[in-house]
């Protein structure tokens, strides 16, 4: 008996202590809801009846925009989630506790709606941080968690890197459907940007909410949900240093490219050279997009461009270089290439003053060289030689005499017209005619084989002229579709 009483004792002896204690009256207020909720028990809609709808206001208040990752296609957000709604069981009377209206209670120990985010995109099982909530003498209860949300987003990277990009974020109960609990929006259609601090990356354009309301196919009943749309800008000062600013200098660099010689070693060079750094910037922007992206970025097709331009102008120099060193081995321009390329192109692209000029025929225009016909001949007495025995002895003879009398300075004796002396003469004439001859023959072969390498040398220069101009072009089309889009 007596260890049954020291027992007993040691169990009433600590309610007796806490009757002792004084308490305020927000806390017997907060035991005597918290007890009371326990009584009738923390699940189930805080209504009188079935059929009651429980409303619901729901809204976040940006707060900062964490991550955009195209890749995974993921926005990650800090938000302040803000619930408000009725719940009847933790209405007081404030003349009974001292006039007081609002308490704050743990949310774990009483209802709350299993509002949660549709798009959710995350390995975490919890989005937000505990915090109390507020209740009102009338029931209502306010609940503002902080909740880091990651939500999938549909990235659209064709304008990059001047994109707008639109995220959606969808809230819904998970299990009530709308005649159960309905749910409202919390401060307007929007959401809250009073509070939001300055992304580093991305500047917020426009904010609207709508509310939905949809079936899904495992119920009959409506769903509602509110779908709060973030629009944003990237900010483009980095993506200016990295990608733009060395996609234009690269660009001028490529149009100095085509002013250069087609024989000019030094252009292929400098073409395999910018081909590699667009190449690099290529990766550079690969790293930057989803991989599996339904649509490329047009500065992307901007560089691919540029690729296959440079490796068509090297290309074709290559073929000109080859032409140029062994032009006496290939056959020359054909004339219907010479008409389209020297009588079209070139006229049209003011062209006509280079060296070499093809006229109608196909024949070398030489410019400075006046070619004598038969009647400048006789206007200007132009004397013809005749290569008779006579002469060629007269000619001989005073040559030997004239020899003869520079050395002696005897000019009494006649010429020798001895039979020997003339055959030998003519035979040196004809050695002398022979060596002309074939000296004239090499030079128009050179002259041949010069022209060819010209024709095709001229050639590469319209085509050179025609890429650039095409070169030209293609940049101005680019910064008129890419560019404008940053502006909206």
């Amino acid at each position: 008996m007596v260890h049954w009483g020291k027992s007993m004792l040691k169990m009433i002896l600590p309610w007796l202590l806490i009757g002792s204690i004084a308490v305020s009256d927000e806390k017997r207020l907060i035991s005597h809801l918290l007890k009371q909720y326990n009584d009738v028990g923390v699940v189930g809609r805080p209504v009188e009846n079935f059929n009651d709808t429980i409303r619901v206001s729901f809204g976040i208040a940006l707060i900062q925009i964490l991550d955009l990752d195209e890749k995974n296609q993921v926005l990650t957000t800090n938000c302040w989630s803000r619930y408000a709604w009725k719940d009847k069981l933790l209405a007081w009377n404030p003349k009974n506790y001292s006039d007081v209206k609002t308490i704050r209670v743990p949310t774990d120990q009483i209802w709350k709606p299993d509002i949660v985010l549709y798009n959710y995109a995350d390995t975490r099982l919890k989005e937000r941080r505990e915090a109390l909530a507020v209740v009102s003498n009338d029931g209502q209860v306010m609940w503002i968690p902080q909740a880091i949300f990651k939500s999938s987003c549909n990235i659209d990277i064709t304008y990059f890197p001047f994109d707008i990009q639109e995220c959606n974020m969808k809230f819904g109960s998970w299990t009530y459907d709308g005649f159960q609990l309905d749910v409202f929006f919390y401060d307007g259609e929007k959401v809250d940007l009073k509070d939001y601090v300055e992304s580093n990356e991305w500047v917020v354009m426009d904010s609207p909410a709508k509310k939905n309301v949809k079936t899904y196919p495992c119920c009959p009943e409506p769903f509602p949900d509110l779908t709060f749309t973030i629009r944003f800008r990237r900010k483009v000062a980095f993506y200016n240093y990295i990608l733009v600013l060395p996609c234009v200098l690269l660009s001028t660099l490529t149009l100095a490219l085509f002013w250069m010689p087609p024989e000019s070693p030094a252009k292929m060079q400098l073409g395999m050279n910018i081909f590699v750094a667009f190449f690099v910037l290529l990766l550079l922007l690969a790293e930057s997009t989803p991989p599996a992206a339904s649509s490329i970025p047009l500065i992307g097709a901007y560089f691919c461009l540029n690729m296959i331009l440079i490796t068509l102008s090297t290309f074709l120099s290559t073929i000109v270089i080859n032409l140029y060193f062994r032009g006496a081995k290939r056959r020359k321009a054909p004339n219907w290439l010479k008409r389209v390329m020297l009588d079209g192109f070139a006229k049209i692209m003011c062209m006509t003053d280079e060296t070499y000029h093809v006229d109608q025929r196909g024949a070398p225009k030489m410019e400075g060289v006046k070619l004598i016909n038969n009647k400048e001949k006789k206007k200007n007495k132009v004397p013809e030689l005749k290569y008779n025995k006579y002469q060629m002895c007269e000619c001989g003879v005073s040559m030997q005499n004239n020899s003869s009398s520079n050395n002696t300075g005897d000019w009494s004796n006649p010429p020798d017209k001895s039979p020997v002396n003339i055959t030998a003469l003519e035979s040196e004439i004809r050695d002398i005619r022979r060596c002309a001859r074939s000296f004239m023959n090499r030079i128009a072969e050179k002259d041949a084989n010069t022209k060819k390498c010209e024709e095709w040398r001229v050639i590469a220069l319209v085509l050179d002229r025609l890429f650039f101009y095409m070169y030209l072009i293609a940049i101005v089309v680019s910064i008129c579709a890419i560019f404008p889009r940053s502006h909206e």
